[in-house]
């Protein structure tokens, strides 16, 4: 038994020194079939992985990996270079084009995927991250990989100088507009400036901007097995981005219809006018609600009425 024993351990130190040694060069160790039977599958191992899988090359099209991938990165820099750093918990992560029988092995079909392998036993349902709920920011992994294993993971982000950019070039044309139009600052107090703003505001706030921004989630998703890009998210609980944009400008058109109705009936025009506004109206209102009430279909499924669009 004692021979056992220093055998396992010398195996178990002699694995942990490689992770450290992959880890020391990249804080995302690359894995291929080989690599991820010996160092994660076959026993004995005290560490936990935390394990991407994904596809990133060109031709596989993936823009969703390769957003997944920088977050991911962000992640394992986090830990790999913060003063709590043990060797507790690795993360890797398997290429589609490098390790394709691993995801024959694990049976999976769609990429990006995180699993977190435990240091004893095999991955329960819970070691799978819910990506299309969650979302693929780092915060939101490191809030996972802390449930699955208490290791606390502060995320520390590159400094990205483009938001105050672009807000301070924002404001110089703002104001430079302001100046040159000094002498006459009427636009200020017009109803529709300050309409149009508040409906724009109103408009992306409605689309769910803001939840995009809180949980991260993919642009889109895209099927590697079969190609299929879904923009629209089967649940009623997540989205993509894709999906807010949609119907931002399904919103944004509806409103536009009301808007040529409601000058169809009071603005001063001529007869023939009137008719072609109130028809581009009935238009923009009837298919794009049909469209938006497709979506909410989609969505919440078994909802039993459509109007136009089944």
């Amino acid at each position: 038994r004692n021979v056992c024993d220093w055998l396992t351990a010398t195996l178990v130190s002699e694995k942990v020194s490689q992770m450290m040694e992959w880890a020391s060069k990249r804080s995302v160790i690359r894995m291929n079939g080989d690599k991820f039977r010996r160092f994660v599958k076959a026993p004995p191992r005290n560490y936990s992985m935390v394990i991407m899988f994904t596809a990133l090359q060109p031709h596989r099209q993936c823009g969703v990996c390769r957003q997944a991938d920088e977050e991911f990165q962000v992640l394992a820099n986090s830990w790999r270079y913060s003063s709590a750093f043990t060797n507790k918990v690795f993360f890797a992560s398997v290429d589609f084009d490098e390790g394709s029988d691993v995801f024959q092995m694990m049976n999976m079909n769609s990429a990006p995927t995180f699993i977190h392998f435990p240091f004893k036993g095999k991955p329960r349902k819970s070691d799978t991250y819910e990506l299309q709920v969650r979302g693929f920011a780092a915060e939101q992994l490191a809030r996972w990989v802390a449930d699955r294993t208490d290791v606390q993971i502060r995320i520390i982000r590159p400094p990205n100088y483009a938001g105050p950019l672009l807000l301070g070039f924002m404001l110089a044309v703002i104001g430079g507009l302001a100046y040159l139009r000094r002498n006459n600052l009427e636009f200020l107090f017009s109803k529709n400036v300050w309409a149009f703003s508040a409906l724009c505001f109103t408009l992306i706030m409605t689309s769910g901007q803001m939840w995009n921004h809180i949980r991260g989630p993919p642009y889109a998703h895209k099927n590697p097995s079969t190609g299929q890009v879904s923009y629209i998210h089967g649940s009623s609980q997540a989205q993509f981005v894709a999906e807010t944009h949609i119907v931002l400008l399904f919103n944004g058109a509806v409103t536009a219809g009301m808007v040529l109705l409601c000058e169809a009936a009071t603005g001063d025009m001529d007869v023939g006018k009137r008719k072609m506004t109130c028809v581009a109206g009935i238009f923009l209102v009837v298919v794009f609600f049909s469209w938006l009430l497709s979506i909410f279909r989609a969505k919440y499924h078994g909802y039993p009425y459509s109007f136009l669009i089944s």
